[in-house]
């Protein structure tokens, strides 16, 4: 699992590539730590060479959500693979979230 953080004035985009699986996921919090700081801004995740997502990466996702809406950002999906996107319908989590 690789995390490319971008960030721009206002928008944080964070780029994820591989499988975000339990294995991973311990991992991918630490690496995710610049955009939970930055959860005052509008946060994009892109998804797009994201391959797999387990319950304990869709646990970090509601975490990311969590901060935003404490401090005020805002956390948009985009990219996600028609399997990906069936991962968050089943589990209730595609309506939490914003998906572009």
């Amino acid at each position: 699992m690789k995390l490319e953080i971008i960030q721009n004035n206002d928008k944080i985009t964070g780029v994820l590539e591989g499988r975000l699986d339990t294995a991973a996921s311990q991992q991918f919090a630490a690496d995710m730590m610049p955009l939970l700081d930055a959860a005052d801004k509008h946060i994009v995740l892109d998804c797009s060479k994201l391959e797999f997502i387990s319950s304990s990466g869709l646990r970090l996702f509601l975490s990311l959500r969590k901060a935003t809406i404490a401090k005020g950002g805002d956390v948009t999906i985009t990219g996600v693979s028609a399997e990906i996107k069936q991962v968050f319908t089943i589990t209730g989590f595609y309506s939490l979230f914003i998906f572009k």
